[in-house]
């Protein structure tokens, strides 16, 4: 787990990472709340959205930063848990 909260981004992919906060902000409508990039708001798919992450270099940063954000998060709320 060490690992993990020191590079959470390592050996993930942007799939893994893309359905990873939809899931956890309940769908696009609640990831698009937190970050404001079109491609979450108007006919949102995990496909379409791939496509426009991987053309914005700014918008998959804000992508990857959020999830670095809420896995640290969950990770070191899960030790706590566990201790």
């Amino acid at each position: 787990m060490d690992d993990e909260l020191k590079n959470p981004l390592h050996g993930k992919t942007l799939v893994f990472i893309l359905e990873y906060l939809v899931n956890y902000y309940e769908g696009f409508e609640g990831l698009s709340k937190e970050v404001n990039i079109n491609c979450f708001k108007k006919d949102a798919s995990i496909n379409s959205s791939l496509k426009f992450l991987r053309k914005m270099p700014w918008a998959r940063t804000e992508v990857e930063n959020l999830f670095v954000k809420i896995y640290t998060y969950e990770l070191k709320k899960q030790a706590k848990t566990q201790q």
